[in-house]
């Protein structure tokens, strides 16, 4: 069997290559292997050329024989045709104009030619063995060269290309079909998707280039996005640009370039993909958006190389230790971040390099607690940051120096490693610069000025405090920001007055002159070098230093190390958390948005920043569906493709503790946490609570019960207290034993306050029921001593249990009258009536109430006429 494909997402070019292949092999069978353009498409439907392709599915992979690749050498391009490569004796014929790149199929026929379309290759073939073309084959040919060469405008256009044009206007070629189908006009969807575009659009500044990188997601497959690519980079004339477009789950990836500087082939390449220098695209799975364009910035940097400068390859942050330290800590730093050499610094000042191989040595010989100044390298040479290429090459391949520190005014402030300069110089795909390179950071940031949106959206008293944290910080040389969940719901214009601070610097001794300029209290936690601040109005500031997170295990609590803004925020749960708010006065009310992450509150999407956010810590899934449900958002398809993954993995049963407690306390205490309920069962999460719990219609009947009367408790009760999640919490267990809710409470380290509420109304109230279902007529005194020991959420929990009438009318009578029910004779009364002080008293009263609570006495005077006639007095002299 022989089968003629192309490339996945097929263009005119593909489509009509394949069409000139089967020219040249009569017996072949055409099948695309995925998908095609949206112009393809429409041409399929309108047109009335008739060709004979087949879909994949029917045909026998295994069978095949002989595969005629075109417009493409890349075996991750054909889709599940390169299962055809491992057939035995396969013979494999390719055709194509792209330029040779790393994987690229081996056939035993090759023919490429660096032009502007397959479709000249082919032309160029006919030409030579005289092979007539129909005007529909013509047509379909020119419109190839047409839509790969942008009608003769991109810079990968050839001469051959218009003599291969010239030559099929000669056979027929239509050119009124041509221009019906290869058009270029946007529609009103596009242009919305232009404007979508240009918003997203961020700047970086790579070794003096200029190259802009749009990011942006659609919730649905969007049609001709290069077109819309291509438009927006003629409108602003830009000379590299970069589209990364979320599309389900799947991102594309758009590129072009004018200038030979940047190819972006190669980069495309690195993401499985191919293309020109000039002009290129590439399919992404498994990533997020943030980790794609991070990773795209990192592919920039070590493709785009004009003369490249010490400050442009150093690293920074460094990770460095102090000279106190033992050999054995040093030796823990080293593995804990997969590094070779730690600098040893005092103050801002180099001591000294510390290798893993002396860390070896010397714990082998067993002098690990010895202080790392006894073994650490004090001969190196240092550079500048205006250090050459060439000077970074001498020190490491002449003076074979494999860490070059990078100093400032006798400061360390980067380091350059012997693999930086390899990466640079032999393009080895590893990763240059890092997450925490300072050229990573956009040249300019992802920025608004919300000054005017915070004046209008804060309170006075709020504001000020914004702008005295900002004067604290400037005054003390720290940087200081708003971060989180208080800028997101600035942006949406909803009320929040949890006030998170970042200080880039030392969050502590910025706390504490905080305090010393406002008062209040302090507490801090030097562990996470965090702080709360409790003003003298009684508003509470968090306060944290910019921090860099890492996990000894999957779902272990997080290791924290001082670190830049950008690599704090990229720590954070969502996207939708991860923007900050400059405070200094210089810069205040600057928005920081490093991963586009208003275009995500504009989609109302929740999405994590990276793959393994739910593998490290498990909380974040609970704290996505809270969000999810209390803001109306939705999951990212890959969002929610990661949750299954780490349920699959099974990651809650490794780490449990109060962070799990406190976020099904935070889902419980949402004005309606049913949705969030609902949403756990659908992610089959219930079962970490307890291995038991599934959401059948009975305890969804319970669920909605209990939403009911707390409902209905609110609206008579504005101003009485009720800790709802206990409510539901209860519900949510009602089915399981007592000591599998003793055993919850252990396991998620629930309070020992909360752990004695919780079984207390449990078995109360299971005891209660019993009684209620039993009993439909109770008289009120005896409704009110069986429910007098209940807490209102225990109250409230019974009426969701009560499954008759009765009960339910029982529990109502209590809480709305009975339980405020008084004696009009108290025991200072009895006292003064001449009763002897003892239990008699508590006798007396309770008799007393009880017959008022069945209406048997009313007034005082009714309860004296009780105590003559039932009490009398003499009886007790």
């Amino acid at each position: 069997m022989e089968v003629i494909t192309t490339h996945l997402n097929a263009d005119f070019d593909a489509m009509a290559s394949m069409v000139a292949a089967k020219k040249l092999y009569p017996d072949a069978i055409m099948a695309f292997s995925g998908s095609q353009e949206k112009n393809l498409r429409k041409f399929f439907v309108q047109s009335l050329m008739i060709y004979d392709f087949q879909k994949i599915k029917y045909i026998p992979l295994d069978k095949v024989t002989k595969l005629i690749v075109v417009d493409t050498r890349q075996p991750s391009r054909i889709g599940n045709f390169a299962q055809c490569l491992n057939n035995p004796g396969i013979t494999l014929h390719l055709y194509d104009h792209h330029p040779d790149a790393p994987g690229d199929m081996k056939g035993e026929v090759e023919v490429v030619r660096l032009v502007g379309s397959t479709a000249t290759v082919f032309v160029e073939i006919f030409q030579q063995k005289n092979i007539a073309l129909t005007e529909d084959e013509a047509t379909l040919l020119a419109m190839a060269e047409y839509e790969d060469t942008g009608s003769f405008t991109f810079s990968t256009t050839t001469p051959a290309d218009l003599n291969a044009t010239s030559w099929l206007l000669a056979c027929g070629a239509n050119l009124h079909t041509v221009t019906q189908y290869i058009t270029h006009e946007l529609t009103t969807d596009q242009v919305a998707r232009l404007h979508d575009l240009i918003k997203s659009a961020t700047t970086y500044t790579i070794q003096s280039i200029e190259i802009t990188v749009c990011r942006i997601a659609f919730s649905r497959y969007v049609d001709e996005f290069s077109l819309i690519v291509r438009r927006f980079m003629s409108m602003e004339n830009l000379n590299v640009l970069f589209a990364l477009a979320s599309m389900g789950e799947r991102i594309y990836l758009i590129a072009r370039s004018r200038i030979p500087e940047v190819n972006v082939g190669k980069i495309a390449l690195e993401f499985n993909g191919g293309g020109h220098a000039s002009a290129a695209a590439a399919t992404i799975n498994d990533m997020t958006l943030i980790e794609a364009e991070e990773k795209l910035i990192r592919l920039l940097h070590k493709h785009v190389q004009p003369q490249s400068l010490a400050w442009e390859l150093m690293s920074s942050p460094i990770i460095s230790a102090e000279p106190h330290i033992s050999t054995l800590e040093a030796n823990d730093i080293l593995i804990r971040y997969s590094i070779t050499v730690l600098p040893i610094i005092q103050g801002k000042k180099i001591l000294g390099l510390f290798s893993r191989r002396d860390a070896s040595k010397a714990i082998f010989h067993n002098l690990g607690d010895l202080p790392v100044t006894e073994f650490m390298n004090t001969e190196f040479a240092t550079l500048p940051t205006s250090a050459t290429l060439a000077d970074i090459q001498e020190l490491i391949i002449e003076h074979r120096q494999r860490f070059i520190p990078i100093v400032a005014n006798k400061q360390l402030v980067g380091v350059i490693t012997r693999t930086d300069l390899f990466n640079l110089l032999v393009n080895d795909p590893a990763h240059l610069p890092s997450l925490n390179t300072t050229q990573s950071q956009p040249s300019v940031e992802r920025n608004r000025n919300l000054t005017n949106l915070m004046t209008q959206s804060l309170n006075k008293n709020i504001l000020i405090l914004l702008q005295t944290i900002g004067d604290v910080a400037r005054q003390n040389g720290f940087t200081a920001y708003a971060v989180g969940g208080f800028v997101r719901d600035l942006l949406l214009h909803v009320k929040n007055f949890d006030l998170d601070i970042v200080i880039e610097g030392d969050g502590i001794t910025f706390a504490k002159k905080l305090v010393e300029k406002l008062g209040g209290k302090l507490r801090t936690h030097v562990k996470f070098n965090t702080a709360m601040v409790l003003l003298p109005d009684g508003l509470k500031v968090d306060i944290a230093t910019a921090r860099l997170e890492y996990y000894e295990f999957p779902a272990a609590m997080p290791t924290v190390e001082l670190s830049s803004l950008k690599l704090d925020l990229f720590r954070r749960d969502f996207t939708i958390n991860a923007m900050a708010i400059h405070l200094n006065s210089d810069k205040f009310g600057i928005l920081v948005d490093f991963f586009n992450c208003q275009n995500d509150l504009k989609d109302r999407q929740i999405r994590i920043l990276h793959n393994l956010s739910f593998v490290e810590d498990p909380t974040r899934i609970y704290r996505a569906i809270r969000f999810e449900q209390r803001m109306g958002f939705t999951l990212g398809k890959l969002t929610e493709k990661q949750i299954k993954n780490a349920v699959k993995m099974n990651l809650f049963d490794q780490k449990f503790g109060k962070r799990y407690f406190q976020e099904i306390k935070l889902i419980l205490s949402e004005h309606n946490p049913l949705p969030a309920i609902r949403r756990m069962a659908q992610f089959d999460l219930l079962k970490f609570l307890h291995h038991s719990l599934t959401l059948d219609s009975q305890l969804a009947n319970i669920l909605e019960e209990t939403h009911r009367a707390i409902a209905w408790h609110k609206l008579l009760y504005l101003n009485e207290e009720c800790r709802q999640w206990i409510v539901y919490l209860l519900a949510l267990t009602s089915r399981i034993q007592t000591r599998a809710l003793l055993s919850y409470c252990k396991k998620f380290e629930v309070p020992e306050r909360y752990r004695q509420i919780l079984i207390r109304e449990k078995v109360e109230s299971k005891r209660i029921i019993r009684i209620l279902e039993r009993r439909v007529h109770l008289r009120p005194s005896e409704i009110y001593w069986l429910l007098m020991g209940l807490s209102h959420e225990g109250l409230l929990y019974l009426m969701a249990l009560c499954r008759n009438k009765a009960g339910k009318q029982a529990v109502s009578l209590y809480v709305t009258q009975l339980r405020h029910v008084k004696n009009h004779i108290h025991g200072t009364d009895l006292n003064t009536l001449g009763y002897p002080p003892g239990p008699i008293y508590q006798t007396i009263l309770n008799d007393l109430l009880g017959k008022t609570l069945d209406g048997r006495l009313r007034s005082r005077d009714d309860e004296l006429h009780f105590l003559k006639e039932e009490y009398p007095l003499d009886e007790y002299r």
